[in-house]
């Protein structure tokens, strides 16, 4: 009886899932059906949550790589009660809790957004990393499992090497991907464009690789449990699995096995709907259903995952007791707060590059703010994050007991593994590379920027003045693209991201407390190589002055009387505009306003008689700027 309704609640979330599309006239039917036997026994068998309390910290995770499978992840949480039939039904339209590519909702259990290819498992990687570097820190009562689904597409992204590199040095055994392998992607057979034996591959990384028959849910039940039991390295499931599994044309013919499934509805595919529906135990003129007994089966689930929730969290509730300073500093990890950390007192040289200023906030906050990642993409020596380091140590195999990520040279990995860092909570991720070298990292900036993750990016050697490294160095059109997103709204109708380039040593400091501070968007700090003379004081001590940075723009050196011009700039053109100042002074007799520019975004949340009083309305205003002129065409 028991594998009868395991068998039928796989072809439940086949009906579902293929019914979303065929109502939405759009979508990916055929890798959901493939991959439902999967992702119903990690359900009901494996994935340890509450029901009641999808938020609990201590849950297991699972975190879909190809967003375009999300119907098969809407249907069993339409199982688990998380989604009602109304939901699924307005799949893909317009306000709806179930877009084409799944959007973060923890309180439904999405943990991730996801949708270009090969990010959901690095996010997943880095979930893993947070994991054990919180309980190597709180104990192994607090341990639980990342699983990921990745698809064939997945794998051939170049994402997929650094992640897999990484996961198999760093032997996170708390990992488990199951590889949806159905040899087909959205355009040909996967034969057309690969022949390597990706078993292989990941075995050469240092993971545990088995491979099943993905369809047959006692092959998977099996692979589960020896990949959870697996203490030394990551696991790799390579499921063999039947794109479009079930399908039937008009005639009755199978329609399994077939490109066109990929991405579009069964009935333009070329199977019939209705027939489909039938073969696989529904009624074609009632697909939005559960079966009774597959309902009687998951609220047997639900009811042994809430009573395992609970012991758990009863055992959590005694460490707590026995541990309260512990327990005091879990809940402040959890909260995203910083506590404890005067920013006045960090000693900062006179005229040096920000990134050197960024290195000694950073050796102060190490080991202050004990829940601070700092990743460095193989430059922890240029871009100062190995100020970092020496207060710390790098992870390595199964050792996480210090606070340090190398990375190697890997800037798109390092961006998706700080997403899932973010994702899994309890640890403020920062990751290190050239300015230029943002344009590796863009896609999952971009994804942080939409989920709202409070991932921190230090981005240094920030314009031409690199010089002698040349143009494939120099980072022109980078400040430009990146303060883009911060004049993007997100989805609470907030700028996506701060972005702050910061104009001495004093405002760097500042700005590492505006970024520890924010925890409702990502943060930017852009930073230079070269030396930058520090702006004038213009208040008790040149700390007092900076602070006046958090309001996006100040007034660096201000005339007696109305200004006859303003300059305007940010970073290391602030100290120029202040040496030119003196010269206009000087030689034409000019009264010049200087305005230190941090971030356009947070000068134009300020009330409007703030922004006029640092620049006029009716003065004209100068820009200078190492980047593109549009960096500073809104003020």
């Amino acid at each position: 009886m028991e594998q009868s309704v395991i068998q039928r609640a796989a072809d439940n979330i086949r009906i579902l899932s293929l019914a979303m599309v065929e109502k939405a006239k759009s979508g990916h039917p055929g890798g959901a059906m493939g991959g439902a036997d999967f992702i119903n026994i990690l359900y009901s068998e494996f994935l340890n949550f509450d029901p009641t309390d999808m938020q609990w910290i201590n849950r297991d995770r699972f975190f879909l790589d190809p967003g375009h499978m999300s119907p098969m992840l809407y249907a069993v949480l339409t199982l688990t009660g998380h989604f009602s039939f109304e939901d699924i039904k307005n799949f893909r339209q317009w306000g709806s809790p179930t877009p084409g590519h799944p959007e973060l909702d923890l309180r439904r259990g999405i943990e991730n957004t996801s949708g270009p290819l090969g990010q959901g498992h690095v996010m997943a990687v880095g979930a893993a990393i947070a994991e054990r570097f919180l309980t190597q820190r709180f104990g192994e009562w607090m341990s639980h499992k990342i699983y990921t689904l990745i698809s064939d597409g997945g794998i051939q992204e170049e994402i997929s090497q650094g992640a897999g590199r990484l996961a198999g040095y760093l032997g996170l055994s708390n990992l488990i991907m199951f590889y949806d392998s159905n040899d087909i992607q959205l355009s040909t057979e996967t034969s057309a464009v690969t022949g390597e034996d990706t078993a292989m591959k990941y075995e050469a990384w240092g993971w545990k690789v088995q491979t099943i028959n993905g369809n047959d849910p006692e092959q998977i039940r099996r692979a589960l449990k020896a990949a959870v039991e697996e203490k030394e390295k990551p696991s790799l499931i390579i499921g063999k699995t039947i794109m479009g599994k079930g399908a039937l044309t008009e005639d009755g013919q199978s329609f399994e096995k077939q490109v066109s499934t990929h991405g579009m509805p069964l009935s333009a595919a070329g199977a019939s709907f209705e027939k489909t529906v039938e073969n696989l135990g529904g009624d074609p003129d009632n697909p939005f259903m559960i079966f009774p007994e597959v309902a009687d089966y998951y609220a047997r689930v639900l009811q042994k995952k809430k009573e395992y929730a609970a012991w758990k969290k009863e055992e959590q509730a005694r460490w707590e007791k026995m541990n309260p300073g512990l327990a005091e500093k879990l809940e402040l990890f959890y909260s995203g707060k910083i506590k404890g950390i005067d920013f006045s007192s960090i000693v900062q040289k006179e005229n040096i590059a920000t990134r050197a200023a960024s290195g000694a906030a950073l050796a102060e906050l190490a080991g202050r703010v004990e829940n601070l990642i700092v990743a460095s993409a193989d430059l922890s020596n240029s871009d100062k994050t190995d100020a970092f380091l020496k207060k710390t140590s790098a992870f390595g195999y199964q050792d996480f007991s210090g606070s340090f990520l190398q990375v190697g040279v890997s800037e798109l990995t390092m961006a998706a593994m700080a997403n899932g860092m973010a994702l899994h909570g309890g640890v403020i991720p920062a990751c290190g590379t050239f300015f230029v070298f943002s344009d590796y990292m863009k896609p999952a900036v971009r994804l942080a920027a939409l989920m709202k993750l409070p991932v921190i990016y230090i981005w240094t050697h920030d314009a031409f003045r690199v010089g002698e490294d040349g143009p494939t160095h120099q980072p022109v059109e980078q400040e430009a693209q990146i303060r883009l997103l911060e004049q993007l709204k997100n989805h609470s109708g907030k700028r996506s991201m701060l972005v702050l380039r910061p104009a001495d040593a004093s405002e760097t400091t500042v700005a590492w407390k505006m970024a520890l501070e924010n925890r409702e968007t990502p943060t930017a700090l852009i930073l230079s190589r070269q030396g930058v003379t520090d702006l004038p004081v213009m208040g008790t001590s040149k700390y007092e002055s900076a602070l006046q940075a958090r309001q996006g723009a100040y007034v660096v050196e201000k005339p007696q009387g109305k200004p006859d011009v303003i300059l305007v700039g940010n970073g290391s053109e602030v100290s120029t505009l202040v040496a030119g100042a003196s010269l206009l002074k000087k030689e034409k007799g000019l009264k010049v306003q200087v305005v230190s520019a941090i971030s356009e975004g947070l000068f134009r949340e300020q009330p409007e008689e703030y922004q006029k009083e640092v620049i006029p309305p009716d003065v004209p205003v100068f820009g200078l700027t190492a980047g593109l002129p549009v960096t500073l065409r809104g003020l």
